[in-house]
């Protein structure tokens, strides 16, 4: 081991896949999450190009695809249910509209907290209070009260990072609104979904249902414009009321998807926003996917950037010996384009869904942004540390 101690705040996708990532790299690694435990369920996400190689190379892709929804494509459908367009998962070599590696948020969190329990250290139920740092390191006090230091700490905290706040400044400087809102939530499967994911849109507004691995549940997902989003992130009824005020009216399965509101499970709604930074470290701080550069999930790239973020952060700092200037700077002149690329097509999607846009995209200028957003980050071969399968 390097002896270099590493504490990474969020157990989601990035916090995890960077421990996979530092652990191999030598490095003793705590991960804390304020969740009393892994938060199970949560929206489909997506891994192409460069993404399914780093799940290759973590040795986790036999167990990611095990996991995948199987969604074999998906419909484009008017009010009455009539097919427009149909994608499918093989479209583009697995990497289209509907990747051919598909997998809920929660069981690949699972997959990969599982993967690193026995090499690192998971602190549930706790977060960052305080910390303070100098040239020799990080002292953190947890919310807990327990005080600890370690040589670098990386925030792995989502959008609504209070280790970026806590840095970097208030969020308003750095979350960038797209005016969307987007919300998701598992519904019993009464509406004969089978394999095939169902997209309804009108005015800008859309109602969507998708398959799951378990066939008596359905993943319902609807949206609506808005230029501004006043609702707590944590106000889960206010959330509710917002998003039946708002899909009133809309079409299609809509009315029976809203009346599964009060008795689903795993009820989410947020504003479709991105995180815009000129940096994303600060000494021995640094940021990691969507706390450091959310991409919306209209890019259907931020799991992508979680995972190659991760891979290049562990190398980039073991390459430098450690040292946080060199590390985080690597990390970020590797990542930067791959990251503009991805939060583009983010917007692209956005706009896209305006009613009073009727302009054709120019695929041009179009295809190469694509392959950008989907391979356009190289992996350097890094060095590996024998590590002891023993929890620190």
């Amino acid at each position: 081991m390097s002896g270099n101690r590493v504490l990474v705040a969020g157990a989601s996708i990035a916090g995890p896949a960077l421990a996979h990532w530092l652990r191999r790299r030598g490095a003793e690694v705590t991960v804390v999450e304020r969740a009393p435990g892994l938060r199970p369920g949560g929206q489909a996400v997506d891994a192409r190009g460069v993404a399914k190689e780093v799940i290759r190379r973590m040795g986790l892709d036999a167990a990611v695809r095990a996991a995948r929804t199987e969604t074999a494509g998906a419909y484009t459908v008017d009010a009455d249910g009539t097919v427009l367009e149909t994608f499918r998962a093989d479209d583009d070599g697995g990497d289209g509209y509907i990747a051919d590696i598909e997998i809920l948020r929660g069981d690949l969190s699972r997959i990969l907290y599982d993967d690193t329990r026995d090499g690192v250290e998971y602190l549930f139920g706790d977060r960052i209070a305080e910390l303070t740092q100098d040239a020799d390191g990080v002292d953190v006090t947890f919310a807990g009260g327990v005080r600890r230091g370690f040589d670098l700490v990386v925030g792995a905290d989502g959008l609504h990072s209070e280790l970026r706040e806590t840095v970097f400044g208030p969020r308003e400087r750095f979350v960038r609104h797209l005016g969307l809102v987007l919300a998701f939530y598992s519904v019993p499967n009464e509406f004969g979904i089978d394999g095939w994911m169902l997209d309804h849109q009108d005015r800008g507004r859309s109602a969507g249902l998708r398959p799951l691995k378990d066939p008596t549940r359905a993943m319902a997902m609807l949206s609506f414009p808005a230029a501004g989003f006043d609702v707590d992130h944590r106000d889960v009824e206010g959330q509710k009321n917002l998003l039946r005020e708002r899909m009133a009216g809309l079409g299609w399965q809509t009315p029976r998807i809203l009346a599964h509101l009060d008795d689903t499970p795993d009820f989410y709604l947020d504003q479709v926003a991105q995180v815009v930074m000129d940096r994303w470290s600060a000494g021995r701080v640094g940021l990691i996917g969507d706390a450091a550069f959310c991409s919306s999930p209209m890019s259907g790239g931020g799991t992508g950037l979680a995972l190659v973020g991760a891979y290049l952060l562990a190398g980039e700092l073991a390459a430098a010996g450690w040292d946080p200037e060199a590390g985080f700077a690597g990390y970020e002149t590797r990542m930067r384009s791959f990251v503009e690329a991805n939060q583009e097509i983010g917007r692209l999607h956005v706009r896209s869904r305006d009613a009073a846009a009727d302009a054709e995209p120019d695929m041009a200028a179009l295809m190469p942004l694509i392959e950008r957003a989907i391979n356009g980050a190289d992996l350097p071969e890094y060095a590996e540390v024998p590590v002891s399968p023993a929890t620190p």
